[in-house]
């Protein structure tokens, strides 16, 4: 079955660094536009960053130089590298692919989610 499944998440202090995985199974990653999304308590889910299959990428403006979205094709993984983090940051962060080439063809998955505290 489709799986992403997420890593990478934990405890870290305000200017610290986390790199988050995300690793694909049973979908033709190449063709997917991924991207990570994140939901604090008491907030919506927001769009932090994302990636095209051809490589565009597009970040929300509170993480703008802090966070960089990549992806390796062979690998069927997306990453997230997030530097000086602010305890802001802290929320679950989720996985998401998606392809969407015709009306008729229209697929979405999610990770199960990784946990990003950011606390002195």
């Amino acid at each position: 079955q489709v799986q992403l499944v997420e890593s990478g998440g934990g405890l870290v202090q305000p200017g610290g660094s986390l790199r988050l995985s995300c690793k694909a199974s049973e979908i033709t990653f190449y063709v997917y536009d991924m991207a990570w999304y994140r939901q604090a308590p008491g907030k919506q889910r927001e769009l932090v960053a994302s990636i095209t299959s051809l490589g565009r990428t597009n970040y929300v403006g509170s993480v703008k130089g802090r966070f960089t979205v990549s992806r390796q094709n062979n690998r069927n993984t997306v990453y997230l590298n997030m530097n000086n983090l602010k305890p802001e940051d802290t929320a679950v962060y989720y996985c998401n692919a998606k392809y969407n080439p015709t009306i008729e063809i229209n697929f979405d998955y999610w990770g199960q989610g990784t946990q990003v505290t950011v606390s002195s």
